[in-house]
């Protein structure tokens, strides 16, 4: 489904945005009013202007002081591969955007991230899986980095990690598996002008409870975890 036509399913009222460098800056009018639209489309490379444009967004919605709820758009490769970003990006810029979206959600602004296309490594990591909620398309990806990409990187054998993969959720990419292990909150299967504005409402009665992760209780729960509490509970009484 083209991205046009997913928007103005999810955002049937007066709905306005441009694009600019893969980035998307927009807004509609839902239940709540006027809600904000941040992210990134076309399977954008995520780089150090990407990273700042969103970060300052973000600041400016919150610097308003009105506690506008934001939709966070989701559509990244992951982060850019020169050397610039390299260096700059994951513990720079990445994390000075993932700082704003934190700052955001302790500020008591509604917020949610909509995967549509792709949601790869550190791009996702640093603004639409620090929302309140992921939300993601049937036929979204999601995933840190394909099974011959980790091979290389943990020196796993590839046919280990293959073999892995149809059992454990942690090693095999996938939109189901990451509803599994608690990182998406739900798959939009059908869409309406009603789920973007429920999510957000229904945020506003508990909003507090978002500062807690319970993301690997749900991971249990959906059985995409099993080992994790058991583990970390270990650590802390160590």
């Amino acid at each position: 489904m083209q991205m046009k036509t997913i928007l103005e399913a999810l955002f049937p009222n007066e709905l306005e945005y441009h694009i600019d460098n893969s980035m998307i800056r927009g807004s509609a009018d839902t239940k709540l009013g006027k809600v904000e639209i941040i992210g990134t489309v076309d399977s954008a490379a995520m780089n150090q202007l990407i990273a700042m444009t969103l970060a300052n967004e973000i600041l400016d919605v919150i610097a308003k002081g009105q506690k506008t709820p934001i939709v966070f758009i989701v559509d990244t490769m992951g982060q850019d591969s020169s050397r610039a970003d390299e260096l700059l990006c994951l513990n720079r810029t990445f994390a000075h955007l993932a700082s704003c979206v934190d700052l955001l959600r302790r500020s008591a602004h509604p917020n949610i991230a909509i995967v549509l296309g792709e949601a790869v490594s550190g791009g996702f990591l640093s603004y639409g899986l620090m929302a309140n909620q992921v939300f993601a398309m049937q036929s979204s990806q999601v995933k840190v980095m394909d099974l011959n990409a980790m091979s290389r990187v943990t020196k796993i054998p590839l046919d280990k990690l293959k073999s892995l993969s149809q059992t454990s959720a942690i090693f095999a990419p996938g939109v189901e598996n990451y509803y599994a292990m608690g990182a998406v909150d739900d798959i939009w299967k059908e869409l309406d002008g009603h789920l973007v504005e429920n999510a957000l409402e229904s945020q506003l009665i508990h909003i507090d409870d978002f500062l807690t992760d319970d993301r690997r209780q749900v991971a249990e729960e959906r059985k995409g975890r099993l080992l994790c509490n058991e583990i970390v509970q270990s650590v802390l009484t160590a």
